[in-house]
């Protein structure tokens, strides 16, 4: 059996571990969570590399990409840093294949859908979502310069984010690992940017910043998300939220993040290291692979 693990900066609380069946082979997937250990986070890497057949990076990313080019986040890099020998996957492949054609894969379940606006409170890590929502959305709105750099502004429309981004990630870069770990918990609530909340009738991100900034009042809304457990669909459902579709598919009620998935396929694939984009468009395709839809009421 082939194995892949997400070792994490996140809370343990989150962890899980299933027996995937990806064509007749089986995959177990495991993901570890630290509780914002960076040092402990560093040893399982050093401990497990070449043991395991992929690694999920959790809780950072090691890259961001615009377009073509990628930007190294230094602070994340050192965290695997010597690790040699078994591929590392922050997820970002998935961003963009799987996550980009979240509406594509989830038609069947989710049928033709148009949105009037789109609330990405952070939207850096997840510009293939944001790419697919300009499709279905007339407008959207990103929040990363208040949440991140907590500078007031929103930034309307993808062309404009993207030039605004263009001008951030050579910064971004050199942040320390305070700044690029997304939280251990999550579990901190204080509702903030609510106006944009409010407004959208689609929200979409990394369900930890939605967990923590979103409104008690969800009714009617969108979600577009993913690693969520079954007490964070319970929270969605209990705040009023019509629809959850989750990017990476469900696993006895857990949808993983994009970095344990990709190391999942990584493991399957067998070739020792990341796949390509079109590698991994080829695998979702192959094994079929959609994004969850939960409607409610």
């Amino acid at each position: 059996m082939k194995r892949a693990v997400s070792i994490s900066l996140g809370s343990s609380k989150r962890d899980k571990k299933v027996t995937l069946n990806f064509n007749g082979e089986e995959v177990q997937v495991e993901r570890i969570g630290t509780d914002g250990d960076v040092a402990k986070a560093r040893r399982m890497y050093l401990e497990l590399d070449g043991k395991v057949d992929a690694f999920g990076v959790g809780g950072v990313d090691l890259y961001l990409r615009l377009d073509q080019r990628e930007y190294p986040l230094r602070a994340a890099l050192k965290l695997v840093e010597g690790v040699t020998k078994t591929p590392l996957c922050d997820g970002r492949g998935l961003k963009h294949t799987l996550e980009r054609r979240v509406f594509e894969l989830a038609k069947p379940s989710l049928g033709e859908v148009r949105f009037r606006q789109a609330f990405l409170p952070l939207g850096v890590d997840r510009l293939g979502v944001a790419q697919a929502i300009s499709e279905v959305a007339k407008r959207i709105v990103f929040g990363d310069l208040m949440v991140a750099l907590g500078v007031p502004l929103p930034v309307y429309g993808l062309p404009s984010f993207k030039r605004v981004v263009r001008l951030l990630l050579p910064m971004v870069s050199y942040f320390p690992m305070s700044m690029i770990f997304y939280g251990s918990d999550g579990a901190e609530h204080e509702p903030k940017y609510v106006k944009y909340f409010e407004e959208s009738d689609l929200l979409a991100g990394d369900f930890l910043f939605m967990r923590k900034y979103m409104p008690l009042d969800l009714a009617g809304k969108t979600i577009v998300t993913n690693t969520t457990t079954e007490e964070n669909i319970e929270l969605l459902q209990s705040r009023g939220v019509k629809t959850v579709i989750t990017t990476t598919p469900r696993y006895e009620g857990r949808s993983f993040g994009t970095n344990m998935m990709e190391a999942a396929l990584t493991a399957y694939a067998g070739q020792g290291r990341r796949l390509t984009d079109d590698e991994l468009n080829g695998l979702i395709d192959e094994l079929g692979l959609k994004p969850s839809v939960i409607k409610f009421g």
